[in-house]
C-alpha cells in the first residue's frame, strides 16, 4: 500500500474551526496493491469536510446503506458527521486522493462552485491537473513554508473550479469527449515542438479526425492545430524576449525546421516578423 500524506495537526486529529473562511486540514494520495482490501469505517463521521477524488480504479461506497461503485473521473464528498463508509480492493487497482477541510464559509463555497448540500458524488473527469494540485497540496501543508494556508486554499479552489467547469462543459460534448480534450490538451503542451499529425493523433485516439477536430473546437475555440500553432507562437516570443538565439535556433526549438515557413507564420499572427518583433521588443538584436 502507498500512502502520501500530510497533516495540520496530529494525524488522528480532527479540526474544526471557525477561525476562518476554510482551513486546509489534511490532504493525501492512497494506492492500494498486493491483494489488500483497506476499509474505512467511521459511523458518525468527522466534525471537517472531506472530498476524495478517485484517480485510478474503483471504490466502493455506502451511501445510505446502499452500495455504490464510484469510478475514476468522480470525486466523493462527505460533510460534517455524515458516515463514511467504503472499501478499496487491490484487485480494482484503485488510487484515491483526498483533503480534509473546516472552516466558518465552506458551504457557501462549495455551493459558490455547483456543489449544492445533496450531492454526495459529482463527475469530475480525469484530468492529470487534479493529481498535480493535489501534490502541491501535499507538499504545502507538510513543509509549511510562507504563505502556505493561501496555497492550500487556491490550489483547493483550482480544484474546485475543474469541477465546475467539467460540470458545465460536460453538457456540450459529454464526459468521454471532454475526458479526451483534457488528454489532448496535455499531449500537445508537452509535445508541441514535434511533428504532430492531427489525423494520426485522433486514429490513436479511435476518434475520426473530423469529430475530435469539432468538439476540440467547441471547447477551446480553436481547431488542434490552431492551439498547437498558439503555443508554438507563445514559445517563440518567450525565446526572442530572453535568448541570444538566432531565428532559426527558435524556428528548430519550438518545431519548425524551415526558419522562413517559421518567419510567415509568426508575421501572420504577431504583425511583425520575428526579427521586428525583437527589435522591439528585446535587446537581443541579431
Amino acid at each position: 500500500m502507498y500512502i502520501n500524506s500530510a497533516y495540520l495537526g496530529r494525524t488522528d486529529e480532527d479540526i474544526v474551526s471557525l477561525s476562518k473562511p476554510i482551513i486546509i486540514t489534511a490532504v493525501g494520495c492512497s494506492r492500494i496493491d498486493k491483494k489488500r482490501v483497506v476499509k474505512t469505517v467511521r459511523p458518525a463521521g468527522r466534525g471537517d469536510y472531506q472530498l476524495i477524488y478517485v484517480a485510478a480504479g474503483c471504490v466502493y461506497f455506502n451511501f445510505g446503506g446502499c452500495e455504490k461503485i464510484i469510478q475514476k473521473g468522480n470525486m466523493v464528498i462527505f460533510r460534517p458527521y455524515e458516515p463514511q463508509l467504503y472499501d478499496l480492493y487491490s484487485a480494482d487497482n484503485p488510487e484515491i486522493y483526498w483533503v480534509h477541510f473546516t472552516g466558518a464559509e465552506v458551504e457557501q463555497i462549495l455551493d459558490s462552485y455547483g456543489l449544492s448540500k445533496n450531492q454526495s458524488f459529482f463527475l469530475s473527469g480525469n484530468s492529470p491537473d487534479y493529481e498535480w494540485y493535489f501534490s502541491q497540496m501535499i507538499c504545502e501543508l507538510r513543509f509549511k513554508r510562507t504563505n502556505y494556508e493561501e496555497f492550500l486554499n487556491m490550489d483547493l479552489r483550482h480544484i474546485l473550479l475543474m469541477v465546475n467547469r467539467y460540470i458545465q462543459e460536460e453538457n456540450n460534448v459529454g464526459r468521454a469527449m471532454l475526458d479526451e480534450i483534457s488528454r489532448a490538451l496535455h499531449y500537445f503542451d508537452e509535445h508541441y515542438n514535434r511533428t504532430i499529425v492531427i489525423e494520426e493523433y485522433a486514429k490513436s485516439r479511435a476518434m475520426t479526425a473530423n469529430w475530435f477536430i469539432q468538439n476540440f473546437r467547441k471547447i477551446t475555440k480553436l481547431t488542434p492545430m490552431q492551439y498547437i500553432v498558439s503555443l508554438r507562437i507563445t514559445s517563440a516570443k518567450n525565446l526572442i524576449d530572453n535568448t541570444d538565439y538566432n531565428i532559426t535556433q527558435i524556428s528548430e526549438t519550438v518545431g519548425y525546421d524551415n526558419s522562413m515557413y517559421f518567419s510567415r507564420i509568426f508575421k501572420k499572427h504577431t504583425g511583425m516578423s520575428p526579427t521586428e518583433y525583437r527589435k522591439r521588443n528585446t535587446s537581443y538584436n541579431k
